[in-house]
């Protein structure tokens, strides 16, 4: 036994000794959230005896990597570049591990119309919705076959960025115009009326369900996510077990169906039938003071320290063994 327990703090001595950089920031419109999310992290590493290195992903990055030659990279670069797959295929070419989700998981993750065929296909239940390509010259301006009210969003992004609730044609109309100007694709998704959750996964186990309560913008909105008191986390919700092990049971669903790794957080829309809807899945979800991953893990007893060094724990295990191979 004794054995045992030495042989376990050798190792947890080991893992303290990476190298881990932390790379944050980068040039999508999540920029600033990307560095809220990497400077605890860092912190917390530095914290627990890791020899962390913060880096932003820039035209120097592969430099900074190779120079710096991490053990692990933790990846905390929200947006594209960071959950598009972009910075994964970086690294698997330089022969980096990294924490969380591989290429192609991240690439579906990020395009919330494939991810919502394949979630229909799998008969995972969520909204009706359509896409509409921006770029093909006259805009839609009017929804196709849905009914309003809809919600408005782009293909391609995270963190609420661009998304819009319109319930009248005139609001449709000048949703689309204005997104135009930045996206050349949106989706538009069959508003529900109900409650907002949301349930991570880490490693193989779902956490505890989170109930979100937009305080601003009457949905969780990136004001919302991200100011001070823009919203309340009930962790774990107050709802009754059935549903909490239902949603449990999707978010695990769809991590797997993705293909994910590590962790990932699925969001929800409950109804007032009480039927859970899946909105999207995140694969890098954010690690922020306001974020909803920690308060998930908190829920179970584990602080921020704590799952930090497990996300990193996983990334270091599968180094080792590609490493063993």
């Amino acid at each position: 036994m004794f054995l045992s327990i030495a042989n376990g703090m050798e190792a947890m001595a080991e893992l303290r000794k990476a190298r881990v950089a932390v790379v944050m920031g980068g040039k999508s419109a999540e920029r600033e959230i990307s560095i809220a999310s990497g400077t605890p992290v860092a912190r917390a590493l530095g914290a627990l005896g890791y020899d962390a290195h913060s880096i932003d992903y820039d035209e120097r990055f592969i430099d900074a990597i190779r120079t710096l030659a991490p053990d692990v990279v933790f990846n905390a670069l929200h947006g594209t570049g960071g959950e598009d797959g972009e910075m994964q295929g970086v690294l698997d070419h330089l022969g980096v591990a990294y924490t969380g989700s591989g290429i192609a998981a991240c690439a579906l993750a990020m395009d919330k119309h494939l991810v919502k065929k394949l979630f229909a296909a799998e008969g995972l239940p969520t909204a009706a919705w359509d896409h509409f390509d921006l770029d093909g010259g006259a805009l839609p301006l009017l929804p196709g076959s849905l009914d309003l009210p809809l919600v408005v969003k782009p293909r391609y992004e995270g963190s609420s960025i661009g998304v819009r609730i319109v319930r009248t044609h005139e609001q449709w109309s000048a949703a689309v115009i204005e997104l135009s100007r930045s996206y050349g694709c949106v989706l538009a998704e069959e508003f529900i009326a109900g409650r907002e959750f949301t349930c991570a996964v880490l490693g193989e186990e779902a956490l505890p369900v989170v109930e979100i309560v937009a305080n601003r913008d009457g949905f969780y909105s990136t004001d919302a996510k991200y100011e001070p008191g823009g919203s309340t986390h009930i962790a774990p919700a107050k709802i009754d077990a059935d549903l909490a092990s239902r949603m449990q049971m999707l978010a695990l669903s769809a991590h797997r169906l993705l293909g994910m790794r590590d962790y990932s957080r699925t969001d929800f829309i409950v109804s007032e039938q009480n039927r859970p809807y899946l909105l999207e899945i995140n694969a890098l979800p954010g690690l922020t003071p306001t974020s909803l991953l920690p308060d998930a893990a908190a829920a179970v007893g584990i602080g921020f320290d704590a799952l930090v060094e497990r996300i990193v724990g996983y990334a270091l295990a599968r180094a080792r063994r590609r490493n063993a191979a």
